[in-house]
């Protein structure tokens, strides 16, 4: 990350990412969730349905990151650390995650 790189816009496709292979592995498995941005939320529906994510559940932080970008009034500042470690978060979730999806035979994800 470079010094012009905005760390909240960072943080937020981190979390983007987490949410969406959470969603991605609901709609797998055929089940219907709500409209929304909570990771805990996610990775509960996830859990009742044959995810084993305990040890990713560190990624719930990332929760704060999916509104700070659209409601800067939240007064939400995050720094670069908090960036750096919003990716290391998404790509532990995005390797576990893609594991599962190729068990389901499902590869060839870019």
């Amino acid at each position: 990350m470079g010094d012009q790189c905005p760390p909240q816009i960072v943080a937020y496709h981190a979390q983007q990412c987490v949410e969406k292979y959470l969603k991605g592995f609901l709609v797998l498995r055929g089940v219907d969730f709500p409209y929304t941005h909570s990771i805990t939320w996610l990775f509960e529906l996830c859990e009742e349905n044959g995810a084993s994510l305990s040890d990713l559940r560190e990624a719930e932080e990332l929760t704060a990151y999916a509104t700070a970008t659209r409601y800067p009034s939240q007064g939400l500042r995050i720094s670069k650390a908090q960036a750096e470690r919003a990716i290391e978060l998404a790509n532990k979730v995005r390797l576990v995650m893609r594991q599962m999806l190729d068990e389901f035979g499902i590869s060839n994800l870019p």
